[in-house]
């Protein structure tokens, strides 16, 4: 894959903060709002006990230290350490509270991700490597919980801080206030500057990790490959590449990031430093107490510390806006084949299929993979396509499965067009076996029930002896209840194609479709899968898409597809004769076999 292909979100980093997303993120809060709002309660109850602290301190040392009356003393020190151990609970309170919806909120969104991208088409996938939407769901998500969990709760905090201070501070002395925030439009200044920087080097960080976790899928998936051509050293210049940019995103995020806080510290301390000052003249004046400066002090202290807090938590606000723009644009891919809202659930079909004048396209502005394709399958027949790769065989079957919808012309089910049915309905009697059938991490059961759950054990044996899986499944250690890995590692091509053939018949489809079925077994697994697919296709309407002549030549009726059109239909032995296409076909075939058997006698 290219570097363009692997970089390709890059498009989106220096986007403007977005207020919308920033929206949409606080809509998952609204099922918890109750709670929240407790939470909310005992921050602003925490929020003024703590705000009291300095006032009492500057009672404790202007009536108990100055006047020496240790009663004050003692009484305002236990009055202190209450706030303080009330403080402590509350906050196990609101941490406790908060990381409990932080989790809801990452369960409830995860989970519509998946929801969603399950009603997603070919389409959405076709042209997004696995390992970046599966980024989706597992960093992306993460950095939105860690703004919830951490994040969001300081953010309400420190802004309650802000305000309550700032609301005391002009209360005590307004004069001294004023010079106190002097040096605000700096600190805005900064901050302004930093933080489109800021922006596009966490959206660049994003970026880059999603494209390493699509390279490190596309290696997992592609090790076989990588180790026969002995392309281990390339792949690890490759992937060092892409982590090499990772790394440079987010350490020139986290250097952006770590410039902030002491310079929102700096700024800090020279507007202390001016307070201080000043403040000191005033008591040497007798203007103001010790205990006031000093109380004054500690409110301005906690003043700058907020704004330190919130600067931390504005570049993981950053982050998580990275992230939130990601999600969401999986979020708001629609499906293109869905449900019409007047769609109805199709009752038992026979098996009847028409295609009429249908033409597709996969893209708008790409020209059409087929034209005006007409034929007429009867109840039961077995229907064979042929033709030359990229002739558009495997895009009849899906337009028959509405995984695309034809952009002209109609499918029609016994008369009913497809796009009129649901989807559910449709899908749920039809079956299909591919050139490489995906087995499940499982036992071998529950791959067999995986279409239908509801299926006694009878009919489960029944089906595994009708394909002749039985006799596989007598090879494994536990029969049916043996243990398989992802993709079914364990057991051989002939095995996993003989599985998928026992898992469609359990299902008991109306139409079935092959696509390639039997392409990459050996010879003798072919003759046990022919001996198999005299059960699977018998009483049913049967699309076989197949380049051997032992798996066409008994079909009721071939279609012979070429450039996106059907060239030639009708029987094998009306083709044969016809001479057209279809014979050339089967003639070199006849021929390459034979010579394959003149060499090996030789």
């Amino acid at each position: 894959m290219s570097q363009v292909e692997w970089d390709m979100d890059n498009d989106a980093e220096e986007k403007p903060f977005n207020m919308n997303y920033m929206r949409r993120m606080f809509t998952y809060l609204a099922p918890y709002r109750k709670l929240m709002t407790w939470v909310v309660i005992i921050v602003l109850i925490n929020m003024l006990l703590s705000l009291s602290e300095p006032i009492i301190l500057a009672y404790i040392i202007d009536k108990g230290i100055m006047d020496k009356k240790y009663s004050v003393i003692i009484l305002l020190s236990s009055v202190l350490l209450g706030i303080k151990l009330i403080g402590w609970l509350f906050g196990w309170m609101h941490t406790k509270w908060i990381n409990f919806t932080g989790q809801r909120i990452l369960f409830d969104l995860r989970q519509q991700l998946f929801n969603h991208l399950q009603t997603l088409t070919f389409r959405f996938f076709d042209g997004r490597p696995a390992g970046k939407i599966m980024s989706r769901i597992t960093n992306d998500t993460n950095a939105i919980g860690e703004l919830i969990n951490g994040g969001l709760i300081t953010i309400v905090m420190e802004v309650t801080h802000l305000v309550g201070i700032v609301i005391i501070l002009f209360w005590m002395d307004w004069q001294l206030a004023l010079l106190s925030f002097i040096m605000l439009p700096l600190l805005y200044f900064i901050v302004a500057k930093l933080r489109p920087k800021i922006e596009g080097s966490w959206s660049r960080s994003r970026s880059t990790m999603s494209a390493i976790n699509g390279n490190l899928n596309e290696t997992i998936q592609g090790i076989r490959v990588i180790q026969a051509f002995s392309r281990q050293e390339t792949n690890n210049e490759k992937f060092n590449g892409i982590n090499n940019r990772n790394k440079q995103a987010f350490m020139r995020a986290i250097k952006l990031e770590s410039m902030v806080y002491p310079l929102v510290e700096m700024v800090g301390m020279l507007g202390t430093c001016i307070v201080v000052w000043y403040g000191a003249i005033r008591v040497i004046d007798h203007a103001i107490t010790l205990g006031f400066i000093m109380a004054f002090i500690n409110y301005l202290w906690r003043f700058w510390g907020p704004l330190s807090a919130l600067s931390k938590v504005y570049s993981q606000l950053l982050s998580a806006m990275a992230s939130a723009e990601r999600i969401f644009e999986v979020l708001d891919a629609e499906p293109e084949v869905k449900n019409s809202v007047h769609a109805r659930v199709l009752p038992p079909i026979r098996g009847e299929v028409a295609f009429d004048n249908v033409s597709f396209r996969y893209e708008e502005h790409k020209p059409d993979v087929l034209h005006n394709v007409s034929f007429h399958v009867k109840p039961g027949q077995r229907v064979a396509l042929v033709g030359p790769t990229g002739a558009g065989k495997s895009t009849i079957v899906n337009l028959l499965m509405r995984f695309y919808d034809s952009t002209g012309g109609a499918v029609r089910i016994d008369g009913m067009d497809v796009k009129e049915a649901t989807l559910d309905s449709l899908r749920k009697q039809m079956g299909i076996v591919l050139q490489d059938s995906f087995i499940f991490a499982g036992t071998v059961e529950q791959n067999m029930r995986y279409g239908n759950e509801e299926a006694t054990e009878e009919q489960l044996i029944e089906a595994g002896k009708s394909v002749r899986l039985d006799q596989v499944v007598a090879q494994l250690s536990d029969g049916y209840q043996t243990e398989l890995e992802e993709r079914g590692s364990k057991l051989s091509v002939g095995q996993r194609q003989l599985l998928a053939f026992g898992r469609v018949l359990l299902s008991d489809p109306r139409i079935l479709i092959l696509d390639e079925a039997t392409s990459s077994v050996d010879t003798e697994t072919e003759q046990h899968i022919q001996e198999a697919l005299q059960t699977l296709l018998a009483g049913r309407t049967a699309f076989i898409i197949a380049h051997r002549l032992s798996t066409i030549k008994d079909a009721d009726l071939i279609l012979v597809v070429e450039d996106g059109r059907i060239a030639e239909q009708g029987s094998h032995e009306a083709l044969m004769k016809h001479g057209g296409i279809y014979s050339n076909l089967v003639l070199t075939q006849l021929s390459m076999q034979e010579s394959v058997i003149l060499q090996s006698s030789s």
